[in-house]
């Protein structure tokens, strides 16, 4: 790719949560990073046991925010994106690791079309030797709100090595125009956790502007350090914020045909698999009652 393209100062922005031996190996990396014109910042989303101190010490080049608490994925981000400077802005997850070419390829195209305000890199699976976690996605079907991850466990052999506009990028490593930021509002903090990228895609593809998906820029990831990949805490926000997201995000008659799919079809089909796991099936009811007790929360696109 032909990269004598200005080069604008990116900000690349990620949250530790009692992972500070996590930020800095994704730190390792991003000293490695053939792009020269980056500011980084740090947000210690109020850790409770892992004190971040040593983030700063490794790589004082590093603005690191603390937060007095846990504000979640959009709360973390959002202290960060308030003092960003660059023209874009990386939210980048901080269990991951990036290949040293990363960043030129996304701002390259960028910078290709000023409609584009958002783009994400191919995201390979860390433990997996050379497998895909994410390779853009499929539009999600309104009603039973599922879409899929093209390439999702496949081997890379280059067959999603094409720049293409995609239906929702991916949290873990997601560019955003400063400009769309500033013309939409931050993430919605509603969430805590998961769904918050596609809440605020919603947003931004309403606006007007695309979503693409960029191969040439690849990263590695660890994947759900924070929360375990089969905790209940995911169970939990993965069931409270889907039912959350059609709530902002979907109206008219396929609200309420989303509705009865997600209480006639996937509640019955959850609740069998989750029948010999007490504590997950828990989980996924309180979820569900979280929408109920908090039933008056904003339906619309506010911050």
């Amino acid at each position: 790719m032909n990269l004598s393209y200005k080069k604008p100062l990116v900000t690349i922005v990620s949250v530790n949560y009692n992972q500070p031996e996590v930020t800095c190996e994704m730190l390792a990396s991003l000293r490695e990073i053939t792009y020269p014109n980056i500011e980084i910042l740090i947000v210690d989303n109020g850790s409770p046991s892992k004190a971040p101190d040593i983030i700063k010490e490794k790589y004082p080049e590093v603005e690191l925010i603390l937060s007095e608490k846990n504000l979640g994925f959009a709360g973390g981000n959002n202290i960060a994106l308030k003092q960003a400077k660059g023209e874009y802005v990386l939210l980048l997850n901080n269990d991951t690791e990036v290949k040293p070419d990363f960043l030129d390829s996304m701002v390259a195209l960028m910078e290709s079309d000023e409609k584009i305000g958002i783009v994400s890199s191919k995201i390979l699976y860390f433990y997996e030797d050379n497998v895909i976690q994410y390779a853009g996605t499929s539009p999600m079907n309104p009603i039973t709100s599922r879409g899929r991850h093209y390439g999702n466990k496949e081997t890379d052999k280059g067959q999603f090595d094409q720049v293409t506009e995609t239906f929702y990028p991916h949290g873990a490593c997601m560019m955003i125009r400063k400009s769309v930021l500033e013309e939409l509002g931050l993430l919605y903090e509603g969430y805590f956790l998961y769904y918050e990228e596609y809440d605020f895609t919603e947003r931004v593809r309403k606006a007007g502007h695309k979503i693409y998906f960029q191969p040439n820029s690849a990263i590695l990831h660890k994947e759900s350090i924070s929360t375990g990949k089969n905790s209940t805490l995911k169970t939990y926000y993965m069931n409270r914020n889907r039912l959350l997201f059609l709530r902002r995000n979907v109206q008219g008659l396929t609200f309420y045909l989303a509705m009865a799919y997600f209480f006639l079809v996937s509640i019955p089909k959850n609740t069998i698999k989750y029948l010999f796991n007490k504590a997950h099936l828990s989980a996924m009811y309180r979820g569900i009652a979280w929408n109920f007790q908090n039933h008056n929360v904003h339906q619309n696109h506010s911050v």
